[in-house]
């Protein structure tokens, strides 16, 4: 069974910074790209970033671009590295994964992913 543990959220102050970190384990990732997602209290989960299997390609949320940057090793790990916090972007983050992609292909829509870790929350304050 795929299993997805995110870490690395906290309480932060505007115009800080944090990683998150997602381990994943019980599958083979090599095939699978991996995104995060956030969601707001009284909010729809969004999407905020992407990476392809391969680690070569990437996509963001408009409302991240420049700030925040994802990453994976070949340790089964994806991070999210955010810099410039702001209080809008205090939500519940979350990892996902989606198996057998091709290799340069990111996946946007939460809806395709097969798996999600439980979250992790981020709080900006003002």
């Amino acid at each position: 069974q795929v299993q997805l543990v995110e870490s690395g959220g906290g309480l932060v102050q505007a115009g800080g910074s944090l990683r998150l970190s997602c381990a994943a384990s019980g599958g083979t990732f090599s095939s699978y790209a991996m995104g995060w997602f956030r969601q707001a209290p009284g909010k729809e989960r969004e999407f905020v970033a992407a990476i392809s299997w391969s680690g070569g390609f990437t996509y963001y949320a408009d409302s991240v671009k420049g700030r925040f940057t994802i990453s994976r090793d070949n340790a089964k790990n994806v991070y999210l590295q955010m810099n410039s916090l702001k209080p809008e972007d205090t939500a519940v983050y979350y990892c996902a994964a989606k198996r057998g992609t091709g290799y340069g292909v990111v996946v946007r829509t939460a809806d395709e992913y097969d798996y999600w870790g439980q979250g992790t929350q981020v709080t900006v304050s003002s």
